[in-house]
């Protein structure tokens, strides 16, 4: 049945490329980015100090009215959308000889639904709205039949919990003074906030989509489509710039609890046994009012119990010892990202070079990556007579801390089972890249790609892998 299933999807994903007219459909504009775009947007140049509920999103759909459904909707308050993502990947080179891995490919994917409601518009709650986001996610992930399981070579596969409808997000926001105050609290993802982009989904592997992955390196960390409970305030001072601070709750295994957070729909507080505490600051720079850009700095303190990936409680190596980790309760993380557009095409600033770079780093007593830097290049619009393509191309680096590869070595040396799923020593790992998405007609996008993996999962035992694929994305209305 799932065979059947994945089959049909290629075939769909396929069959869009009769070409039809073009239209402004791009990977930026996805159900899941919609948090990050408010975020991401300045205010407008000319504002009115008058608290309203900013407009939601309307990207381009294959079914732009839903049939007179959506905008009968529109015109009372409320935003639905409907899309569904699907992605491929498949190994051209042959596994670590010596192990239980194979080649092959894979194929994941979800279907997501976006719900936003303007209490402002349906009994005049002044600058009030809710946001909710629905997925059903399936399939399965290429890279752990080559060994890795730090980085995604589809970044939409785990986290749905394995039903047909799973809750990511649900909560009420308050804008205040024109846009300038923003109040959030419900059940909320601390990425779709906090060290993000709505450019890293340009992508498909999950070492950039989503999140660099070293954002999510704790397992207390909630992230789509996994949510926790949380209240976050973001102020903007002047137009260009925002401040922001949340505090969310820590629940240890968000993707893993399946009790817990299969559904989503579970909204009891049993789980939780700390807090985390991110903090932004972030510039949106426009020079010559036509290069838009994004410079973030952040950082995030948690006080969630994480094990020490060395150290016993007595302050000896707890895998010479075969004691219990130390446990610490004061985590942290920061980070710098940054992306300006750096040229246009054809005199159209829709079209040009977008660069993107950042560094990320972690607490290295309980991290699995201490540190990760990232760097990319989006090319929209290259070719004259194509001017919603996009070519893009990532690479990704990630070190492991010196403390996790000496608790390595010694477990290693004893012959006992190495955390993380390693079968060898984890020191560094990256991932390269380069796709061309291909906007086939409204609402459609295909994707043809090929992902590099240079040291897969951080192990110089593994030989480095290669694979083919396409992501294909499908706004229907």
């Amino acid at each position: 049945m799932l065979r059947k299933l994945y089959t049909g999807l290629i075939c769909i994903s396929l069959l869009t490329l009769i070409p039809l007219s073009a239209h402004a459909q791009v990977l930026d504009r996805i159900i899941g980015n919609e948090p990050y775009e408010r975020v991401d947007t300045p205010l407008p140049l000319h504002d009115t100090f008058v608290t309203s509920v900013p407009p939601f999103a309307r990207p381009e759909a294959l079914f732009p009215h839903g049939f007179g459904m959506t905008d009968w909707l529109r015109d009372r308050g409320i935003a639905l959308l409907l899309d569904n993502t699907n992605e491929f990947a498949g190994a051209i080179t042959k596994p670590t000889k010596g192990f239980h891995y194979k080649q092959g490919a894979s194929n994941a994917g979800q279907y997501a639904v976006s719900l936003n409601v303007n209490w402002e518009k349906i009994i005049g709650l002044r600058g009030f709205s809710t946001h909710s986001i629905f997925v059903g996610r399936y399939g399965t992930t290429a890279n752990r039949m080559f060994g890795d399981w730090l980085n995604h070579a589809s970044e939409d596969y785990g986290g749905g919990g394995n039903v047909v409808v799973h809750l990511v997000m649900a909560y009420g926001e308050e804008t205040l003074l024109g846009g300038r105050i923003a109040i959030a609290g419900g059940r909320m993802s601390e990425m779709s906030d906090f060290q993000n982009s709505p450019l890293f989904c340009n992508f498909q592997n999950g070492s950039i989509c989503g999140r660099p992955k070293a954002a999510t390196d704790s397992a207390f960390t909630s992230g789509y489509p996994s949510a926790v409970w949380a209240g976050r305030i973001r102020v903007r001072p002047w137009r260009l710039i925002y401040i922001q601070s949340a505090i969310y709750a820590g629940e240890e295994g968000v993707y893993k609890n399946i009790n817990q957070h299969r559904s989503g729909f579970k909204f009891n507080a049993n789980h939780i046994t700390g807090f985390r505490l991110p903090f932004e600051v972030g510039f949106e720079p426009t020079f010559n009012h036509n290069y838009p850009g994004h410079i973030k700095l952040g950082g995030v303190l948690m006080t969630a119990p994480s094990p020490d990936n060395y150290f016993d409680r007595d302050g000896r190596p707890y895998a010479l010892y075969s004691q219990t980790p130390r446990t610490h309760h004061d985590g942290y993380g920061a980070w710098l990202m940054a992306d300006q557009q750096i040229s246009h095409h054809y005199h159209d600033p829709k079209r040009g070079i977008t660069v993107l770079g950042g560094f990320l780093y972690n607490d290295k007593r309980i991290a699995l990556r201490q540190w990760e830097v990232y760097g990319a290049v989006i090319d929209r619009g290259i070719f004259r007579s194509r001017p919603y393509d996009t070519l893009g191309v990532a690479f990704t680096y990630e070190q492991m801390p010196t403390r996790l590869q000496r608790t390595e070595e010694i477990l290693l040396s004893r012959h006992h089972s190495l955390p993380n799923h390693a079968t060898g020593i984890q020191r560094n790992a990256s991932v390269l890249e380069v796709n061309y998405a291909i906007h086939v007609m409204r609402g459609v996008i295909f994707q043809p790609l090929m992902e590099y993996y240079f040291r897969p999962n951080g192990q110089g035992n593994l030989k480095d892998a290669a694979l083919f694929g396409f992501k294909s994305h499908i706004e229907i209305f």
